[in-house]
C-alpha cells in the first residue's frame, strides 16, 4: 500500500520558517520524481517545487530563493524547507511522488502564514 504522509506544517509569523517533509512507503522512493504542490483558498493546485530522482530541482518563480526542496532517499523522505514565509504562502501543501503515469498524493498539511 502506497502512503505519502505529510507534517511540519502550521502558523508562522511573516519572515519566519517551516520545514516540511513527506514520508513516503510502498513505492521504489528513489526512482521517483518528488514534488510539492500548494492550494490556496479558491485557487488551483500549483506546482511550489519537484526534484527528479537525480537530484535536479525546478521552482516556481514565486518561492525561488526562499524555498529548498531536498530528498533523502535513505529515509524515503523529501522535505521541503521554506523560508521568509509570506501571507501568500498561506496554502494547504501536498507531497506528490511520480513515475511514468504513476501518481501518488499525500492528504496535505496546512501552512498558514499571518501575524
Amino acid at each position: 500500500q502506497v502512503q505519502l504522509v505529510e507534517s511540519g506544517g502550521g502558523l508562522v509569523q511573516p519572515g519566519g520558517s517551516l520545514r516540511l517533509s513527506c514520508a513516503t512507503s510502498g513505492i521504489n522512493f528513489s526512482g521517483y520524481t518528488m514534488g510539492w504542490y500548494r492550494q490556496a483558498p479558491g485557487k488551483q493546485r500549483e506546482l511550489v517545487a519537484v526534484i527528479r530522482s537525480g537530484g535536479s530541482t525546478n521552482y516556481a518563480d514565486s518561492v525561488k530563493g526562499r524555498f529548498t526542496i531536498s530528498r533523502d532517499n535513505a529515509k524515503n523522505t523529501v522535505y521541503l524547507q521554506m523560508n521568509s514565509l509570506k501571507p501568500d504562502d498561506t496554502a494547504v501543501y501536498f507531497c506528490k511522488a511520480e513515475w511514468g503515469v504513476l501518481t501518488y498524493w499525500g492528504q496535505g498539511t496546512q501552512v498558514t502564514v499571518s501575524s
